[in-house]
């Protein structure tokens, strides 16, 4: 199967490789002052469209990606979330975003978690790592309800190195454990 295929159904939601349809929904998100804050800042649409273009990439390049999170109820698109890997950084990660009207649902957990399964059952990655900023507090919640712990601070690579995070992780050990698999 292409990793263009890959469809991850959860009970509300499902993830795929992102589409251009997504673009207005990305570039809104990233337009957010709030929710854009600890994930790049609020981004101008030909950022946005790089960085979707750097996504889909992934997918190409190394088989996986963020996955376009699409709520099943109503089509809408909500965010991203998924196995993020660019050269050079930290570690295998699953990261999030969601845009602000779900927040607080369990959209991100629900997320996360079938992302959580992905990399551990298909993609065998034996430690799974969350780049979080100090202050996002909600992030460090999600990782927490994951099973992560706070790892100490990270050096992300260029363009970011500026940028303040914690890594927060788990193993694949640790993660079976927790879900009884």
């Amino acid at each position: 199967m292409s990793p263009f295929e890959t469809v991850i159904e959860t009970p509300r939601l499902l993830l795929r490789v992102p589409r251009m349809e997504d673009f207005d929904a990305w570039t809104a998100m990233m337009a957010d002052e709030d929710t854009a804050r600890y994930i790049g800042g609020v981004q101008k649409p030909p950022v946005v469209w790089r960085a979707m273009a750097s996504i889909v990439g992934s997918f190409q390049l190394v088989g996986f990606g963020m996955f376009s999170l699409i709520e099943k109820a109503t089509g809408e698109w909500i965010g991203r979330a998924g196995p993020w890997r660019p050269h050079g950084w930290p570690g295998p990660e699953v990261g999030w975003g969601l845009i602000r009207s779900k927040w607080g649902q369990g959209y991100a957990l629900e997320a996360t978690t079938a992302c959580m399964n992905w990399v551990v059952d298909v993609l065998e990655w034996p430690d799974i790592i969350h780049t979080i900023h100090p202050g996002n507090a909600n992030s460090q919640k999600l990782a927490q309800r994951l099973g992560s712990t706070n790892r100490g601070p990270g050096k992300l690579p260029p363009p970011l190195e500026n940028e303040t995070v914690e890594i927060w992780g788990q193993t694949a050990d640790q993660w079976r454990a927790r879900r009884g698999a």
